[in-house]
């Protein structure tokens, strides 16, 4: 799986450390989260079975210019 580093504020890392052990869960499982709702929110797929729907659904309704 490709990696990337990503660097955090001390607080905002403190934060997400607390809530994953609140919420019995990883820091990669909240990070992973958090970048679905972002997607979510700007109108991308998610994973690739999305990705190919709307693709199909833009293949039979191409916009009118």
């Amino acid at each position: 799986m490709p990696r990337k580093l990503i660097e955090f504020h001390a607080e905002d890392l403190l934060a997400l450390t607390e809530l994953a052990e609140d919420r019995s869960t990883s820091l990669q499982e909240l990070v992973d989260e958090a970048i679905r709702d972002v997607l979510k929110k700007h109108g991308r797929p998610t994973d690739l079975k999305t990705a190919l729907r709307d693709s199909a659904k833009q293949s039979r309704n191409p916009r009118k210019s």
